[in-house]
């Protein structure tokens, strides 16, 4: 097959419209991240403390903290953002704690979960409601 200048012009144009439209294509729904994180796996509780405030005067930067003891990873979700996967951080041997703070970004009013791998293989899971008076994803 001889690739023509014309075909290599189209793959280019559909190259730019795949990574301009990211948002369409590659968004996926909490059960699906969920469920990819835990292998379909029921969430429990306990274990697990997720530390956010519970208004937030502006949704660009609202500090989040996590801290479970013997996990192995830790997923933090925004159930209401348009692209609801915030972080995932996992822990190695050699890790001190298991514990991740940072901040992040949140469209409206929303639940914020974050669910924690530990070490044996069971999934532990924390949620807290966080308001928010000013939006941080274009709201």
């Amino acid at each position: 097959m001889k690739l023509t200048r014309r075909d290599a012009l189209w793959a280019g144009f559909g190259g730019i419209a795949a990574a301009a439209l990211p948002g369409w294509a590659l968004a996926a729904t909490t059960e699906e991240l969920t469920n990819s994180f835990t292998g379909g796996a029921a969430p429990g509780t306990g274990g697990i403390t997720l530390t956010a405030p519970e208004i937030a005067e502006n949704g660009n930067t609202v500090p989040v903290e996590v801290d479970a003891p013997g996990a192995v990873a830790i997923m933090l979700l925004a159930v209401g953002n348009p692209e609801p996967a915030v972080a995932t951080f996992t822990f190695g041997p050699a890790a001190a704690s298991q514990r991740a703070a940072t901040r992040i970004r949140l469209a409206k009013t929303q639940d914020v979960v974050a669910l924690a791998k530990m070490a044996d293989g069971s999934v532990v899971q924390a949620q807290t409601t966080v308001k928010v008076t000013i939006g941080g994803c274009g709201g």
